[in-house]
């Protein structure tokens, strides 16, 4: 092809932003709809790994399903933001930009879990989701990043 590959047409660029779209959707139900109802304190942990250290070392004290939803449920889910962002925002195809963007957005996701009493703030939950979106980042990086510069 030209200077485009099929990747980043016109109608592959509409149809990730739409699958984006439907992610944040259920990401949001996720997060803030299903199963969940506003507790009566605050919830937090400000401490990094405070949460990970004894899912790591104690995994004796978890249910299978407790120790796999926190520790690869919050790396897995997170995994097509790093597909995503960079796909549709060039300035995001770069590292550090993109890692910012990330923490910013999973912060915001944390704090409004925090303010709507719907969840809990865990840095810890910020490190393994970013984790998640580093190997979706490294993805696109890998394979579809460089389809892009090899078809010029």
């Amino acid at each position: 092809m030209n200077e485009r590959s099929w990747l980043h047409t016109r109608w592959m660029l509409t149809i990730v932003a739409c699958m984006a779209w439907l992610y944040v959707l259920i990401m949001g139900n996720l997060l803030f709809v299903s199963e969940r109802t506003p507790g009566v304190n605050y919830q937090y942990n400000l401490v990094p790994l405070e949460t990970i250290k004894p899912l790591l070392f104690e995994k004796n004290r978890y249910s299978t399903e407790a120790w796999v939803k926190n520790l690869f449920g919050n790396i897995v889910l997170f995994i097509p933001l790093g597909i995503w962002i960079p796909w549709l925002f060039r300035r995001c195809r770069r590292f550090l930009p993109f890692t910012g963007i990330v923490i910013l957005l999973l912060f915001a996701v944390e704090i409004t879990q925090l303010i709507t009493r719907v969840g809990s703030f865990d840095v810890d939950d910020i490190i393994l989701n970013t984790v998640g979106a580093w190997i979706g980042y490294v993805g696109f990086a890998l394979i579809i990043y460089p389809q892009r510069r090899t078809r010029k």
